[in-house]
């Protein structure tokens, strides 16, 4: 079963810095879109940064200070959050379009879906 399973989260001072990883696992074939997004409280989600074919695009509100890295050895994709501020405060979240092996039994068969992980908490607060 695919995977998508994040960590780093926490609480920190403004101007801190934190990093989140997502990590990926079981039956990748091929990742088309990996991206971050996140959600605060009575906000919609919204992409935070996404890279595709090797382009990487952020949000307007967190250019120069979030960078998105991959690990392709590792299936991690990682999230170096830096000059954190308090309106960076939400949960975020892993996602992932990708192609994988479904199998049952014997069976296998190629597929593609999108994939979300469980979601990791990130308070900016003094």
């Amino acid at each position: 079963q695919v995977q998508l399973v994040e960590s780093g989260g926490g609480l920190v001072q403004p101007g801190e810095s934190l990093k989140l990883s997502c990590q990926i696992s079981g039956g990748i074939v091929k990742i088309y879109v990996m991206s971050w997004y996140r959600q605060a409280p009575g906000n919609q989600r919204e992409l935070v940064a996404t890279t595709s074919e090797g382009s990487t695009d952020y949000a307007d509100s967190v250019k120069g200070r979030f960078t998105m890295s991959g690990d392709g050895a590792k299936n991690t994709v990682n999230l170096q959050m830096s000059s954190l501020r308090p309106e960076d405060t939400a949960v975020y979240y892993c996602y992932a379009d990708m192609a994988y092996t479904y199998r049952t039994g014997t069976y296998a068969e190629l597929k593609r879906r999108d994939f979300w992980g469980q979601g990791t908490q990130v308070t900016v607060a003094s």
